[in-house]
């Protein structure tokens, strides 16, 4: 009957530790252990099992990878310091009622640490307990303590440049939506982290000097009780209530110190993946001279006379024969890599010149010096080129048509770290890196200065500094965004393409797209080219819309607008305004995002009645119509505005009506390339249109 209850009533204790109950629940437990008194067996169950767990959260430090992966670690260890100070309590009250029984009133495992640890000796046992305080208080904690202070609020002030890092491998295509947002979330549990061991750091120097101050009243309250209550002899109360409050010191102070050493190692380990075990191994015993050194050293002082000879030069023969293993084996190592194959290059074969030798023009190509080939060499690690590939994924994806492949080669007309991006054979965009070396990049707000060579961003342009990589993390505490070099170089390539993507787009490519749309709307493609439209006014179309950082992905749309609009005109810019009509939704989404207001520049009244005059006026040749003086001024007060828009992280938009819109736009387009210039029929009706200013002359 017995065990058929015991089996009943386990399925709802299983039931409430899935829901949830059991942790709140051992709370409530302990809290109640303040107040109720516990027999010594349960004294006994409950140190065994705070020292047990002490001991496996050790042991779980040295195991996890990252500290994040221990991220409940600062609530265990809050747990952890309430079961021990609850204990304290609950041992205190026992032995202040039964200490005058003996030393044996308050449980075995107080009695064993009382007794059998220090001797039976009260005097060892206070020096013990106080030197142990000591150096979990003044060393480990305190040291823990500083360490957490110091990763909290470094942590915070480098998750802008972690962002900016996270935002830039997305923008070269290196990493998808889903990987950046995983890794955004790794940097908010980081950052949450380190604030909460800020704060569980000061629980255990807490629990620390509460240690210290229960001692002191353990033993002054139980010397009090025995000889006053009780009417023991001073010498006999001293004794017994001074060894029962050393050995629940004790008791209480290993689990204590054990917790202090698992905050100081997981506080001062690396916030990256890390096998601690092998990296302590490989790190301090992995290079055979740091043994050679410490057996040579060990030799010379246990020969030294009246030194213990014996186990001097024991240790010191273990060292040298673990620096001539690790020796031995790094030859080993290095002879069966040299001994290794190697094929050799087949001879050119030699044949006659033709056509085929006579190759065209890439339309992407990317020289590197002879320094960074290994960059784009797989075979020693190169990841430019899988870089490349992510970059050109991206784009794709968001142009709407597949950019074309990028023909890498080395130059030793270059600079050795040095490389040059080329469109058409003609280049665009060169500069000098460091493959050695990461680049810290000023996004306008840092913390601090990084020793290094200074340099500029290749691709905007923006203030930077080549450091070494293990100062990655002391730059992104400072606020800076830290890219290695083959992201440079993707990034960089990245924006040309952006800049240029009109000019990568040919007669090819639209037909690609013609024949992708033909597999669902043949009707559509057979009524529009070259029926109703010449393949070359379409591709002008998209080009044009291209320029003007209008993505053609959307091209049912493009093509349904020019079959209709293409009966009544040819003009390629005609037709690219109306198609901007059609795509407006897509246009201010790509804009403003999913903002419920638009926030706008306009130009003047004034202004805009003498552009309309100057520009329709017979015989003017677009923009350079204006006057020199007042061109110069609106291009500056654009600029400006432009700026004030970035300051506030809003987008730069200038609305204009729709006669101006293409002119202005090209205009623009040269000094404010950050500007977006759209026309009044170009806003769909969903859209709030917040006016910011007015430019005038």
């Amino acid at each position: 009957m017995a065990e058929a209850a015991a089996k009943s009533a386990l399925p709802p204790i299983r039931d409430l530790v899935r829901a949830g109950i059991g942790v709140p629940a051992g709370v409530l437990a302990v809290l109640a252990m303040v107040m109720l008194p516990l027999p010594p067996i349960a004294l006994d169950v409950l140190f065994t099992f705070n020292i047990a767990l002490s001991i496996m959260i050790v042991v779980a430090v040295f195991y996890i990878a990252r500290p994040i992966d221990f991220g409940v670690f600062p609530t265990v260890l809050l747990l952890a310091t309430l079961l021990r100070l609850a204990l304290n309590v609950a041992s205190t009250r026992v032995v202040l009622l039964h200490g005058h029984s003996g030393t044996g009133a308050a449980g075995r495992v107080i009695q064993s640490f009382g007794q059998f640890v220090i001797g039976g000796n009260f005097a060892v046992g206070v020096v013990v307990f106080v030197i142990l305080t000591i150096i979990n208080f003044v060393v480990v904690t305190k040291g823990s303590g500083r360490i957490s202070e110091v990763s909290a609020r470094f942590t915070l002030d480098a998750m802008p440049g972690k962002q900016m890092a996270i935002d830039a491998d997305l923008n070269t295509g290196l990493i998808n939506q889903d990987e950046a947002r995983q890794r955004r979330a790794e940097v908010r549990a980081e950052a949450d982290f380190y604030g909460s061991m800020d704060g569980a750091s000061k629980f255990v120097r807490g629990d620390a000097i509460a240690g210290i101050l229960i001692l002191f009243i353990n033993i002054c309250g139980g010397l009090g009780i025995g000889v006053i209550g009780h009417g023991m002899a001073f010498t006999d109360a001293m004794h017994t209530y001074t060894l029962l409050t050393i050995g629940d010191g004790l008791v209480a102070q290993i689990p204590a110190l054990l917790l202090s050493t698992a905050v100081a190692i997981i506080v001062t380990r690396m916030s990256g993946r890390q096998d601690m075990g092998g990296e302590l191994s490989r790190q301090l015993f992995g290079h055979p001279r740091t043994l050679a050194i410490a057996c040579g050293l060990l030799a010379v002082m246990g020969l030294v006379p009246g030194m213990p000879n014996f186990a001097f030069l024991t240790i010191s023969t273990l060292c040298g024969a673990g620096a001539y293993a690790i020796r031995k084996r790094r030859d080993a190592a290095a002879a069966a890599k040299a001994a290794a194959p190697k094929t050799a290059a087949p001879a050119p074969e030699q044949r006659e010149l033709s056509w085929d030798d006579v190759q065209p023009v890439d339309v992407l190509g990317l020289e590197v010096g002879y320094r960074l080939v290994a960059l784009v060499n797989r075979a020693q690690n190169g990841d430019l080129t899988a870089r490349i590939r992510g970059v050109r994924r991206k784009l794709s994806h968001e142009l709407g048509f597949l950019v074309p492949p990028v023909h890498i080669r080395d130059n030793l007309d270059l600079a050795p770290n040095a490389y040059r991006i080329k469109l058409a054979g003609v280049p665009l965009g060169e500069s000098v890196i460091h493959p050695d070396r990461d680049l810290a990049i000023n996004p306008g707000r840092v913390f601090g200065q990084l020793k290094g060579i200074a340099a500029r961003d290749p691709a905007f342009g923006m203030e930077a500094v080549w450091i070494e990589p293990a100062e990655r993390a002391h730059a992104q505490q400072f606020g800076y965004t830290v890219v290695d070099a083959s992201t440079v170089v993707a990034t960089h390539l990245s924006h040309i393409i952006q800049s240029h993507a009109h000019e990568l787009l040919g007669h090819e490519e639209v037909q690609h797209l013609l024949a992708n749309l033909g597999k669902k709307a043949p009707k559509l493609v057979e009524d529009l080219v070259p029926r109703v439209l010449p393949m070359a006014v379409l591709v002008k179309v998209l080009q044009m819309l291209l320029a003007e950082r209008v993505p053609i992905r959307n091209i049912r749309t493009i093509v349904e607008t020019l079959a209709e609009q293409a009966p009544r005109t040819q003009d390629p810019a005609a037709l690219t305004a109306a198609v901007r009509i059609a795509l407006g939704r897509q246009i201010v989404q790509d804009i403003a995002g999913a903002a419920s207001e638009l926030p706008v520049m306009t130009l003047d009244p004034e202004l805009e009645r003498l552009l309309q005059t100057t520009l329709s006026s017979p015989g003017a040749a677009g923009a350079s119509a204006l006057e020199p003086g007042l061109a110069e001024r609106l291009q500056q007060r654009l600029a400006e505005g432009a700026q004030r828009q970035e300051l506030v992280g809003e987008p730069a938009v200038l609305l204009v009506p729709p006669p101006l819109r293409q002119t202005l736009a090209r205009f623009i387009r040269a000094g404010v390339p950050s500007m977006h210039v759209l026309a009044w029929n170009e806003i769909p009706d969903n859209r709030k249109v917040r006016l910011i200013t007015a430019v005038g002359r």
